[in-house]
């Protein structure tokens, strides 16, 4: 990922969530922003693919909302604390690898459950995150 091609709005950022999303299996993908965990980008039901009941602490990224005002507000919810709890996975790892090794860093995270893949790819200024289907 480039700064070029990862701006906000921009044509690339279109295309290349465009075209990953055509992939076989790929479920979602969400883009982030590095500093804030906020999302700039969305492809897909990402706010579906957490299944287990939200928590409600906020946490980067994400707001607060205590009115339900329907599935879309619930979707949105779901899809703010996703990336929240995806934020501060990549937070956490690049913690260590920092540790580990100041003059280094994650270039590449995958977590594969039984059910699903994430794939998140750290940029210096966004997170791309692709979410794929696992054969069982």
């Amino acid at each position: 990922m480039s700064d070029a091609t990862l701006g906000p709005g921009s044509d690339g950022l279109d295309e290349t969530l465009g075209r990953l999303s055509k992939k076989p299996g790929v479920r979602a993908t969400i883009v982030l922003d590095r500093a804030s965990g906020a999302i700039l980008k969305t492809n897909g039901p990402v706010g579906s693919i957490r299944t287990t009941k939200p928590s409600s602490t906020p946490g980067p990224g994400s707001f607060s909302n205590n009115e339900d005002s329907g599935s879309s507000a619930n979707h949105n919810q779901a899809a703010e604390e996703f990336a929240s709890m995806i934020w501060n996975f990549v937070s956490t790892a690049g913690d260590l690898v920092h540790e580990l090794d100041t003059e280094d860093e994650v270039k590449l995270l995958r977590l594969r459950t039984k059910k699903q893949e994430f794939v998140i790819v750290p940029d210096a200024k966004y997170l791309l995150i692709v979410v794929h289907e696992t054969s069982a």
